[in-house]
């Protein structure tokens, strides 16, 4: 089967990003980590592209007490910008160099697109409701022993009385930016 797999490996169209001086310019890294960085992408998924599969494997490993696969689903979602159903390193890249490096706005504008599944541009209670649970999924019962099998739903309240400023059932960029500056 190994054979099989190298097999498939070698016929996988390999992508390889654009030049590493372009992806200096548009992210906050070097072009030496850029290089780093690109020598554990193609180590951990040599094709050049992660699909969500992979994801969920390597998010598998992060939390082994819980069920990291919804969790994964929604942020390989935010990771594949494109929305092709794959990842490639210009992605994740641009991604990372936001959630690391990223102004304090920056990083919220990302992670509000992460809560915004149907990318409406607002956030429901549903959306924010489904996100919550997979954190709580992806964590464990371990670290939550005590949990009431309502702790999200509660969670998501607490959320949206102090986001949606405008109590009209969604929470908008702008909000969402304005509550998490609070």
């Amino acid at each position: 089967s190994d054979k099989i797999e190298d097999e498939l490996e070698m016929t996988t169209v390999c992508h390889r990003p654009e030049g590493l001086e372009q992806l200096e310019a548009q992210t906050n890294f070097t072009k030496r980590e850029l290089q780093v960085l690109y020598r554990g992408f193609k180590n951990e998924c040599p094709s050049g592209v992660v699909n969500e599969e992979t994801f969920k494997q390597i998010y598998a490993q992060f939390f082994p007490h819980g069920d990291a696969s919804m969790y994964a689903h929604y942020l390989f979602n935010a990771f594949d910008t494109a929305q092709n159903g794959s990842v490639k390193f210009e992605d994740f890249v641009m991604a990372l160099s936001i959630l690391l490096r990223g102004t304090v706005h920056e990083k919220l504008r990302w992670t509000f697109n992460l809560y915004d599944i149907n990318k409406d541009g607002c956030i429901n209670k549903e959306e924010m409701m489904d996100i919550v649970k997979a954190i709580y999924d992806m964590m464990g019962k371990y670290t939550y022993p005590v949990l009431k099998e309502d702790a999200p739903r509660q969670h998501v309240e607490v959320f949206f009385q102090k986001m949606d400023k405008n109590k009209d059932g969604v929470v908008t960029l702008d909000e969402f930016i304005e509550s998490c500056q609070e």
